[in-house]
């Protein structure tokens, strides 16, 4: 069973990294830093937007519209570590 906590803590890792490079990236496009036309940054963009849409997706259908201001990775960041937390306070159920 601990290799089940091991496995869910490196998924919540894994997706923690995605949503700050998304973060990162979105920003480094939007004060072109980087081009959308160069073929790499287009795949990388593509790829996060293909794995973090869906997540955001559904955080965007609860939170009320900020005026331009997109607090979905903020939100996912948040619970992707309250999910870790819970997983550590629990790590005895898995032991």
């Amino acid at each position: 069973m601990q290799s089940l906590f091991q496995i869910l803590m490196l998924v919540l890792d894994v997706v923690w990294f995605f949503i700050i490079a998304h973060v990162i990236m979105s920003w480094l496009i939007n004060f072109q830093v980087l081009n959308l036309r160069q073929p790499l940054v287009a795949q990388l963009w593509d790829g996060l937007n293909r794995i973090l849409e869906p997540l955001y997706r559904t955080i965007r259908r609860v939170l009320p519209p900020m005026s331009g201001i997109d607090f979905a990775p903020l939100v996912a960041l948040i619970g992707v570590y309250a999910l870790r937390i819970i997983l550590a306070n629990n790590a005895g159920f898995f032991f």
